[in-house]
């Protein structure tokens, strides 16, 4: 069998009892289940079923539990590219700089209609820079300080590169976050847009040209030719509008408590699941993950 489904389930739930799997077994014709961490995480050769992954969604109705029907070859990939607001963590910088500029909802307006794709996104970026024009500087180190971290991130980062791996932050948010974001969680590299300061505060631009959703691409298959991998060796993650042609670019692209556009156009999708899901969809057991 050439074909793997893998189940993961929100932690702590204990929703991947032995009724589902039960259930799993039989409508994907499977082979012996796989505990990648026991009542979380789990995978099964299973045959080319037609239409399978939505078939199983349809089994799993509102269980928190994430499902994914991946090639069994490669699964283990040498680059991961990851989005950072949202993804790697729990906030919008540029919304955060907006509440610190007293502009905080006509900010996040902004950026929830550039991240469902409804707005062009380097655009909609220079019109949110223009609230914030002014705005004290040294008022960062305090966004900095307030970084929440979803949840397994550092796992991720850590266990794939000590599987040789070469891990890059890539944003379309500023460098003074990523700096922080990619030393925090053990990235190699960063790369995202840099912010104009001037006499100590914010001009309300940043430096062009605009890294969005066709820089992020151009990023991944460039750092991935230096790197002397093919597509398939790659994965990137990320939740916007702008991260749909980086997903669709790598071998796995994961589309991450994601915006519905991207949940329907990626190749795998975590709803429920924090970001070690995306070790688990590579084949990873719990006991491989490094910290």
């Amino acid at each position: 069998m050439d074909t793997v489904v893998v189940l993961i389930a929100r932690p702590g739930t204990g929703a991947l009892d032995n009724n589902l799997l039960k259930s799993v077994v039989k409508l994907a014709r499977a082979a012996e289940v796989r505990w990648l961490a026991r009542e979380e995480a789990c995978e099964m050769a299973a045959a080319g079923v037609a239409g399978l992954e939505d078939r199983l969604r349809a089994l799993i109705g509102d269980r928190p539990v994430d499902v994914a029907v991946l090639p069994a070859a490669n699964r283990r990939k040498r680059l991961l590219i990851a989005d950072m607001d949202s993804t790697m963590i729990a906030q919008e910088c540029i919304d955060e700089l907006g509440a610190a500029a007293g502009q905080g909802e006509r900010i996040a307006a902004i950026t929830a209609r550039a991240m469902r794709g409804e707005i062009d996104f380097a655009a909609s970026l220079r019109e949110r820079l223009g609230l914030v024009a002014g705005l004290d500087a040294s008022m960062i180190g305090g966004l900095l300080n307030a970084t929440r971290f979803t949840e397994g991130g550092r796992t991720l980062v850590q266990t794939m590169k000590s599987h040789g791996a070469h891990t890059v932050l890539v944003s379309g948010g500023f460098t003074v976050f990523t700096s922080h974001v990619a030393k925090a969680l053990g990235f190699d590299s960063h790369r995202a847009n840099e912010l104009v300061i001037e006499d100590g505060k914010l001009t309300g631009r940043a430096q062009e040209p605009i890294l969005g959703r066709d820089a992020k691409t151009a990023a991944l298959r460039e750092i991935a030719g230096k790197l002397g991998l093919k597509p398939i060796e790659t994965l990137a993650v990320g939740d916007g509008a702008n991260d749909i042609d980086m997903l669709a670019a790598s071998g796995l692209g994961v589309a991450f408590h994601a915006k519905p556009a991207v949940r329907a156009q990626a190749r795998a999708r975590i709803d429920h699941g924090d970001l070690t899901a995306l070790l688990y969809l590579q084949g990873y057991a719990k006991t491989e993950f490094v910290t």
